[in-house]
């Protein structure tokens, strides 16, 4: 599925479209359209914790979203090895309208109880 990016990503303000593929129930894949060498490897939030946000009223403008539309949201993963090592961006989650083919990222303010960098072995059962 192809998404616009409507607002920018934090550190590659260039991507104007992506394509969001599933891996599995709680992993996508979102790759770059103009540059094949930018992907990210997305986590969905809700698998791991309790994770809840108001999406600022600018950026549902943005988006298209509504009442009715189908979001999505994932957060961005960073690999590490071993796996459980790798960090999760809980702060600047990914917002996708799947209704109108929009995404974009949003961050949250620092008061939350988020975190930039978690580590994926803490959410993990033991």
């Amino acid at each position: 599925m192809k998404f616009d990016v409507c607002a920018p990503i934090l550190g590659f303000e260039n991507l104007k479209q992506v394509t969001l593929e599933k891996i599995d129930d709680n992993f996508m894949k979102m790759q770059s359209v103009e540059d094949a060498n930018i992907s990210f490897t997305l986590i969905n939030p809700f698998a791991l914790r309790e994770y809840d946000f108001e999406i600022a009223d600018a950026l549902q403008e943005l988006l298209g979203i509504d009442e009715k539309s189908n979001i999505l949201i994932l957060n961005i993963l960073l690999i590490q090895n071993p796996v459980e090592e790798s960090l999760v961006n809980f702060i600047g989650p990914m917002v996708f309208n799947t209704d109108t083919k929009k995404a974009a990222q949003t961050i949250l303010s620092e008061s939350t109880k988020y975190g930039v960098a978690e580590k994926i072995s803490d959410y993990l059962k033991k």
